[in-house]
């Protein structure tokens, strides 16, 4: 979990935050735990779908040796 937090506001359906509130109390935990643990996931989850894109977009791989020239280093 982050060490610092900064408060945020966002509009939910209604539909969500009753099942949100169910859920909380069924596990006894809170609320922003359980938004900051789903979100965290999503955004892994989207994370991986952008370097599946990106690999699929991608125009070929290169050697290390071809790495180090392009970088100046040999």
């Amino acid at each position: 979990m982050y060490k610092t937090v900064k408060k945020a506001t966002f509009t939910l359906s209604i539909e969500l935050l009753e099942d949100l509130d169910v859920m909380s109390k069924e596990m006894g935990k809170k609320k922003t735990a359980i938004v900051s643990e789903a979100l965290e996931m999503y955004m892994d989850y989207q994370d991986i779908q952008l370097a599946k894109k990106r690999l699929n977009d991608s125009t070929g791989t290169i050697t290390h040796d071809e790495l180090l020239k392009k970088l100046g280093t040999i």
